[in-house]
Formats: C-alpha cells, sequence, structure tokens
C-alpha cells in the first residue's frame, strides 16, 4: 500500500485510531466505527493497515553505521520487575565524556522507531539509552497489536520503576559525563514529565504529546522542560493549561510548542500521523535544548 498522509483520512477516522492505540477503543470498535467512512474500495480494514506503522520508513541512522556503536544491557530492578533491558547507543569515537539520554518509548515497546531515535542521538554525540519495558514479558514482540496488550497488562508501578532504573544504569556508564535528560514520546513523553518530578538532578526533559504531571507535584522540577504537542490532539491538549499555569506558578524553565494541523504521534515516521516539517523542527529543537542544558 501507498504511504498516506493524515490528510487522507477523515478527521473522525484518525481520532477513532487514537482510541484505539490509547486503549479506549477495541479494534471491533474502530473498525465499526471507521465503517461509516468507507469509501470506495477503502474499507475500515484497509483504513487500519494503513494507518499501522511501517518500521521500513523509519531507519534515519542504520545500525551498521559508522558514526556509532550499539549494545543491548541486561539490568536489575528490584522495585520493579526484577529483570530489565535497554538498547545503549553511544558514538563511535566519543573523544571524551558525554551527556545522557534516557529515551522512553509508546505503550507498545521498544519498536524500532524509537530504537531509530536512540540511534539520532548518538550520531549527534550523545549516549543514549532506550529501555524496553516489555522486556519483563518477553520485550517488544514485533507486533504492535500485540505490544499494546502485553504493555495494558503490566503492573503499572512496577513499570515506572523499570524504566526510573534505566536511569541509574545510564549513570554508572563511564562515558557519562554526568549531566543527562530524558525525551519520551506519548506514553513515553508522560514518563518524562513524571521523571522531572522525580529526578531533581536530571538537566533537560522534552515530552512529546505526553499526560502532564499532577500540579502538585510540579514544584519538585528543577529541570528544563520542552514540550511539543499536535495541534489536534484533545486528549494531550485538555491537561497543558493547568501544566503551564502551574510551572509559570513556580518558576519552571520551560517551552511549549504546538504544532498547526498536526496529530498525535506527527513525530513518528512510520504511520501517516507523522508530519515531516514539525517532526524537523521539533527534532532540531530537542536537539538545541539538550546541546544548551546538558554540554
Amino acid at each position: 500500500m501507498d504511504r498516506l498522509k493524515a490528510s487522507d483520512f477523515l478527521p473522525e477516522v484518525l481520532r477513532l485510531f487514537d482510541g484505539y492505540v490509547h486503549g479506549t477503543r477495541t479494534r471491533r470498535e474502530f473498525l465499526d466505527g471507521a465503517a461509516k467512512f468507507a469509501t470506495g474500495g477503502f474499507t475500515a480494514a484497509l483504513m487500519l493497515e494503513a494507518l499501522t506503522p511501517n518500521f521500513a520508513w523509519a531507519q534515519q541512522v542504520k545500525k551498521e553505521d559508522p558514526r556509532i556503536k550499539t549494545e543491548w544491557v541486561d539490568y536489575d530492578s528490584p522495585q520493579g520487575h526484577g529483570k530489565m533491558r535497554g538498547y545503549l547507543v553511544q558514538p563511535a569515537k566519543a573523544g571524551g565524556k558525554l551527556p545522557g539520554v534516557v529515551v522512553i518509548h509508546e505503550n507498545r515497546g521498544l519498536n524500532p522507531y524509537i530504537e531509530d531515535v536512540a540511534r539520532r542521538l548518538a550520531s549527534l554525540n550523545f549516549v543514549a539509552f532506550a529501555p524496553d519495558a516489555l522486556f519483563p514479558v518477553g520485550g517488544y514482540p514485533g507486533d504492535e497489536d500485540k505490544g499494546r496488550a502485553l504493555f495494558a497488562k503490566q503492573d503499572t508501578k512496577k513499570r515506572i520503576e523499570d524504566l526510573a532504573t534505566a536511569v541509574s544504569v545510564l549513570k554508572a556508564r563511564p562515558e557519562f559525563s554526568g549531566k543527562w535528560g530524558s525525551v519520551g514520546f506519548c506514553f513515553g513523553g508522560g514518563i518524562v514529565n513524571l521523571f522531572a518530578t522525580r529526578f531533581p538532578d536530571m538537566g533537560a526533559g522534552v515530552a512529546y504529546y505526553g499526560v502532564q504531571p499532577a500540579a502538585g507535584d510540579v514544584p519538585k522540577i528543577k529541570a528544563a522542560i520542552m514540550i511539543h504537542n499536535a495541534s489536534d490532539d484533545q486528549r494531550i491538549n485538555d491537561g497543558h493549561p493547568t501544566y503551564e499555569e502551574a510551572m509559570k506558578a513556580n518558576n519552571v524553565r520551560f517551552e511549549h510548542f504546538s504544532y498547526p494541523n498536526t496529530q498525535h504521534g506527527f513525530h513518528n515516521d512510520t504511520t501517516p500521523r507523522f508530519d515531516e516539517a514539525a517532526a524537523k523542527l521539533s527534532w532540531e529543537r530537542t536537539v538545541a535544548f539538550f546541546n544548551k542544558h546538558l554540554r
């Protein structure tokens, strides 16, 4: 199937899909709802197929890129599920200690898109560590639907501890300079916001369309925060004004960007919701932000 854009789908279908991927609608509910908007041969099933990630589109930095080196790192998570694994990527020739970035995936595990994000950071002279929250149940299964199903069954508190422990793993690396930040997407964006309230030594956090922390926790934030939101993402955007008000009231350093005519997931270059211009601009801002606060 040819690659489609968000504009090729009716807004109602995109909202149905957002509900499906975030667990508020079943697959059957998506198909039944989308069937009402089917035209010609573009059936509800074909819409779902077209909206499902194609990871062949995502590889901006190949695993064999000579600028980087990659490895899988196992670690203990005693307050979480016990055993965890993450994807560690760093420059092949560092020339000294480097700042670290913890990369947090969406709600279906460490898929190839997020692995590539880690490689992109390493190619820009960061040590990137991307934990896989699904490792305790076998790791990312290679299927987005299966990944979401496994994710939904996990103990939420233990999963948070699994991801938080990844920070300690990164900080213990000999390549680490002492300054670190985090970037996350969707579920991962929410974890970045949570990390900001939990880790006073985090230098910078970049949250892509993530759930906001409780306003009462905002006074704990010491990091600089950057927020990237899509214009058409009511589920996330409804919570932003309260978060921004709390950050202003507590003198949190933050930058907020909303990208016109974009959908939740606009940075993910494996789906039609990808917006090339917004993804490029937001990523340039992200890298500059990390360079400013972590170098």
